[in-house]
């Protein structure tokens, strides 16, 4: 296995099966740091770096919780309008990562232009972490979300996937290209203009990806292990920044997981949702025993605490 230390995270493309085993191990062993709300020292002479060109609160937070549980310290920014990167200069992602390294030992980048973490990876002398590129991906909350199914569920083997919502998206390339490396389904059910693109389904086929499409959640629900979800209202992700509209449109009910669907589900399935949410996932559904999207969210910072103390050196 590749080592983690100094190394950038930026796809899962290339992430073998041990790789994510390995890190799951990790997080439970630093989990109960995060469950007793302790902080530590084992990152006491590190400082993170946040270069958040989108807005967010779940991936920018828990990497800065993350943070601090190891005794870390964080430096950054969440508004590049705030920046030189984001006035009359518009400095370059180049320019910008030369300066950010000589900040700190490590640097997680949110970008609404796609492969504008890997651009900073060439240039960092430190390693680069991608919270979000675009339509690209979103390697660490997948790393969260299959680190919530073993914990929940024992296992990433042997689970079917429903993987519901707008497939264009960061998460959904990242989960398809995450269990390529597992015996698991994907399971793709999506508006007919929101379908994976035809190379992301040519990716699948290379890498092995066991997945099929289906037209209607009554198809699959019932063989359902995870319901994973994506919203089909939402901003577009191409740009830095989109207020809500006073009129948008809203979710299919054929999109949308409510107790009524969950009826038919298996009794020990679970939905998965990165959230923030519209209305494809109705709160009625937060009291069932389905639910585990905070449980998710809590996740995203143990998760985050292995792949800091990785990459930075000090658990191997």
């Amino acid at each position: 296995m590749r080592s983690f230390a100094g190394r950038d995270i930026l796809s899962l493309k290339g992430f073998e099966r041990n790789e994510f085993e390995h890190l799951f191990q990790i997080a439970d062993e630093l989990e109960p740091i995060a469950r007793e709300r302790r902080n530590v020292d084992l990152l006491s002479e590190k400082t993170l770096v946040t270069a958040f060109y989108q807005p967010s609160t779940r991936t920018r937070l828990a990497h800065e919780a993350a943070m601090h549980r190891l005794g870390g310290h964080v430096t950054g920014f969440s508004d590049a309008k705030m920046t030189r990167a984001g006035d009359f200069y518009q400095e370059s992602i180049k320019d910008t990562v030369h300066m950010l390294e000589y900040y700190g030992d490590v640097l997680v980048m949110r970008h609404f232009q796609q492969g504008a973490p890997h651009e900073a990876a060439k240039w960092a002398s430190i390693p680069v972490i991608n919270a979000g590129d675009g339509w690209g991906e979103h390697p660490t909350q997948v790393l969260t979300d299959l680190y919530t199914v073993q914990s929940e569920m024992g296992s990433v083997d042997g689970k079917t996937f429903v993987c519901i919502g707008d497939h264009r998206m960061r998460t959904m390339h990242s989960i398809g290209y995450a269990l390529s490396q597992f015996d698991a389904e994907m399971v793709i059910l999506s508006p007919e203009e929101m379908s994976p693109l035809p190379e992301f389904l040519a990716e699948l086929d290379e890498m092995g990806t066991s997945y099929r499409i289906v037209e209607h959640i009554d198809q699959v629900i019932a063989e359902a292990d995870v319901i994973y979800m994506e919203p089909v209202v939402q901003p577009d992700y191409t740009q830095s920044r989109q207020e809500k509209q006073d009129e948008y449109g809203m979710t299919p009910a054929n999109y949308q997981i409510t107790r009524e669907v969950m009826k038919k589900a298996k009794g020990d399935s679970i939905v998965l949702h990165s959230l923030p949410r519209m209305d494809e996932l109705l709160p009625e559904v937060d009291q069932l025993k389905h639910a585990r999207y905070w449980q998710e969210a809590y996740n995203g910072v143990v998760m985050r605490m292995a792949l800091l103390a990785s990459v930075l050196g000090v658990m191997e």
